[in-house]
This record gives structure tokens, C-alpha cells and sequence, in this order.
């Protein structure tokens, strides 16, 4: 079985440091999660690990938080994230309370084609609430009561979509006081979707926020979604608009530097918005840029001083936690910035656009493809044939960090990605209005259609 080649490797890599043999076991509420992690861990004990077993489900992050608070070696973590209800996967967390490095993950895979014989004396098996100490130490980092008054009062109204996944129950946990939680019961089929923060999930949140908008014409209203494992966040304005955290990392990093003084880095992935570094600059902060994926900003959050770094598919982390995306953690930041600043969210984000002088539209499209046959093809003209103009725009300049970046000459981007593991095309774009990014985005799609 792969947890206990994944503790061994943990062992390896932490043990020294930890100078413990304790591994945390958690999981979601996808279909048979918990008897998953039950057998998860009694092998990770059977090869002769202390093991602490959840006894409840809990968003990824928190055992995370509960591996260093612990000072284990480790977390391994029975859950899929956000992919459809077909799936469930193994997460591997480090002693460091973070996602493992793609070397650790290719030695657990190494492991598992010659996997050795444990002859060690069993571990120990106890179980843990993993709720406890996750929400006191996130609660420590923002003013609580000033949220909960905000909202006990009525002049803030919080809906929480948890898309039936592991930060049910989670927002009312941490505030101490009721909101409006939309399908916080236990599906495990997602009702036939998937737990992604996207809108085509959201109908429900969406249809709720804009009748509470037709019946009150005053107080604010803010919609959060949470995907299946917690991890990654989306949000709706008061008027029922969808952000993504290509609108809310802005958001963030004004609430940060400005209210609260904090300093130190952004990280940003290639996809990220150019607004990113135009608010770093206003507040006199660096920018460092990574390929996509949260495992180049973790593994920049070990090294640097940062402030914030995020992801366009909704993973935000902070130097001031755990080196991981954390959603409730984002939950509690931007609920913080709403009843301190006393606007929408809506409001806040064009009022960002309007101080920076930087107006921006910003969508993405996944387009698949015939073959994989048809994916080499694509790759073969963009390196032989580079573009020179895209919708009518000449291209001034292409980044090859991840995929093909093609700033243009409004001011605009078109970023083309590959899947490295299925015919799908990525398609990412940046412009003045978002009648201009879905010209460029159809354009994209009218190229890539034509090889």
C-alpha cells in the first residue's frame, strides 16, 4: 500500500529534523474517505509508525497545520480536491506544514515499483480532533470580533458555498456566530459536478446572493466557495458577480500592506493578473513570478520573506502561516478587508483598478483536443512559427516560463498552455474589457482548431 512507502519517505527526508516517528492521517468527506484513512493508518502503524488519526473530516490545511504544530514528520491526507466525485487521491505533506517537493513525490513512486519489508515493532494509533487547534491558531490572525459584530449586527451577510466538501461547518467555527452555509450536507457526488470554485458550479449561491440584492437595499453581502478539500477559494459580490482570485489576491494584498502592515514578497504564477505587481509597486513590495502550479510559490514561501502568493485557480498562501493554500484563512482575511473598509467587494476591486490607473478584464478557457497527435502538432508551430499578431494585436514580446505568453501590443496577454498529461489545451488571457478578452480567447481557439 502507498502510505506507508509515502511515511518511509517522509522519514527519510524529515526524520532527522523531527526527530520523531509520528505521521497525521486525515481526510475529506468523499465516498469511503474515512474508512480510506482508517486503513491508511493502521499500515502506517504496521510499518512501525506512531500514527494520529483524525476523527473527523477536516479541510486539507489543517493537517498541515497539525504536521509542524506537531513537529511529525508529516501528513498524509485521503482526498481528490477539487476533481469530480470518481476520484479519490493521497496527499503528502511535509514536516514544514506544506506540500512535498516533485523529488519526494518521485522517490514515494520509486518506492512503490521495489517496495521494501518493514520489520519494525508496530507504532502507536491514537486519533485527534483536527478542528482545535487549525482554528485558534487562524483565528489568532485577524480580528474576529470586529467580523462577528459585522455580521451579528446585519450590516454584513455571509453565504458560504462548501460545495459539500471539508470546510462545512468551518466559517462558523471560527466566527462563533451563524452564516448562511449552501451545501453544507454531505454529497459525495457533488450532485453531479465537480467541488470547483467556478461558476458553472455556483448557480445556487448565485440565484440566493441576488435575490437577498432585490430584497435589501442596504448592508453588505458576500458569497465565499470553498472547494472539496478546502484549499482553494472563489468569491461573489453583493450584486452576485462572480470574483475570482484573479480579483481577490488585488484585494489581498491592499488589506495586508495597507491596514495591516505587513511586508515581504508576492509570488505570482505567469497566469496571474498584471495588477499584481502594479499594487506591489504602490506599496513598495517585490514581485516574484513562478510557472503555474502552488508548488512553485510553497517552494519559494520556504525561502523568502513573502507577503502573499497565489494562483488564478483559487490557491492563496501567506507568509504569515503554514507554507500552503489556505481558503478559510483567505475567508477570514477578506471578510476582515469588507467590514474594515465598509465596501462590496465589488466596489473594492474596481476602486483598486481606478488608484493603479489599470483597468482589466481577465477569463480562461480549457479547450480539448482531438489527440495528443494534435498537441505536438500545436507545440511544433508555436516553436517553429512563432506568432507575430494575435486578434489583431501585434505581439511584442513571448515568455516561454510556462507554455507561451504573448504580450500585445494594447497592453493585453494570451498565455497557451498544454496539459502535460491529457490532449487539452489551456487558454489564458488578460485585456482592457472582457469583450476583448473572448475576441482574443476565440481567436486562440479558431488557431488552435485550424492546425
Amino acid at each position: 500500500m502507498l502510505a506507508p512507502l509515502a511515511a518511509k519517505v517522509l522519514a527519510d527526508n524529515y526524520g532527522t529534523s523531527s526527530g520523531q516517528k509520528l505521521i497525521i492521517v486525515g481526510y475529506d468527506r468523499r465516498f469511503l474517505a474515512e474508512e480510506f484513512a482508517q486503513v491508511a493508518a493502521e499500515s502506517i502503524q504496521e510499518a512501525g509508525f506512531d500514527v494520529i488519526l483524525s476523527q473527523s473530516y477536516a479541510p486539507t490545511p489543517a493537517f498541515s497545520w497539525t504536521a509542524k504544530q506537531q513537529n511529525a514528520l508529516g501528513a498524509i491526507v485521503l482526498t481528490a480536491s477539487h476533481n469530480p466525485a470518481k476520484y479519490l487521491g493521497l496527499k503528502v505533506k511535509g514536516a514544514f506544514g506544506g506540500s512535498v517537493s516533485p523529488e519526494i513525490t518521485q522517490q514515494i513512486e520509486d518506492l512503490s515499483s521495489n517496495p521494501p519489508i518493514f520489520k519494525n515493532k508496530p507504532g502507536t494509533l491514537t486519533h485527534f480532533d483536527p478542528w482545535a487547534s487549525y482554528c485558534q491558531g487562524l483565528q489568532k490572525k485577524v480580528n474576529i470580533q470586529a467580523i462577528r459584530e459585522g455580521i451579528t449586527s446585519g450590516k454584513l451577510r455571509v453565504f458560504a458555498d462548501v460545495m459539500h466538501g471539508a470546510a462545512a461547518t468551518g466559517l462558523e467555527r471560527l466566527l462563533g456566530c451563524a452564516i448562511e452555509e449552501i451545501n453544507g450536507d454531505r454529497d459525495p457526488l457533488f450532485e453531479g459536478g465537480a467541488p470547483e470554485p467556478l461558476p458553472r458550479y455556483l448557480s445556487k449561491l448565485f440565484e440566493t446572493i441576488k435575490i437577498a440584492a432585490r430584497e435589501e437595499t442596504n448592508g453588505l453581502r458576500v458569497g465565499l466557495v470553498f472547494d472539496g478539500d478546502s484549499d482553494r477559494i472563489a468569491a461573489v459580490d453583493g450584486q452576485g458577480n462572480f470574483l475570482s482570485s484573479q480579483v481577490l489576491i488585488p484585494i489581498l494584498i491592499d488589506h495586508l500592506a495597507k491596514r495591516k502592515g505587513f511586508t515581504g514578497e508576492i509570488v505570482k504564477t505567469v497566469s496571474g493578473s498584471d495588477l499584481f505587481p502594479r499594487l506591489a509597486e504602490l506599496y513598495q513590495l517585490e514581485v516574484y513570478e513562478t510557472p503555474i502550479g502552488y508548488k512553485y510559490i510553497a517552494d519559494r514561501m520556504l525561502t523568502a520573506d513573502v507577503l502573499v502568493g497565489g494562483e488564478e485557480s483559487g490557491g492563496i498562501g501567506y507568509g504569515t502561516h503554514i507554507p500552503e493554500r489556505d481558503a478559510l484563512l483567505s475567508a477570514l482575511y477578506i471578510l476582515e478587508a469588507i467590514v474594515e473598509s465598509g465596501e462590496d467587494l465589488g466596489q473594492y476591486y474596481a476602486r483598486l483598478q481606478d488608484k493603479t490607473n489599470f483597468h482589466n478584464a481577465y477569463d480562461r478557457i480549457d479547450l480539448p483536443l482531438a489527440s495528443m497527435e494534435v498537441r505536438t502538432k500545436l507545440v511544433n508551430r508555436l516553436q517553429t512559427e512563432p506568432l507575430q499578431e494575435v486578434a489583431g494585436q501585434s505581439v511584442i514580446d513571448c515568455s516561454t516560463k510556462d507554455g507561451y505568453k504573448h504580450r500585445l501590443a494594447d497592453g493585453s496577454w494570451l498565455l497557451i498552455r498544454f496539459s502535460g498529461t491529457e490532449p487539452v489545451l489551456r487558454l489564458y488571457c488578460e485585456s482592457l474589457t472582457t469583450k476583448q478578452v473572448h475576441q482574443t480567447l476565440n481567436w486562440a481557439k479558431e488557431w488552435a482548431n485550424s492546425v
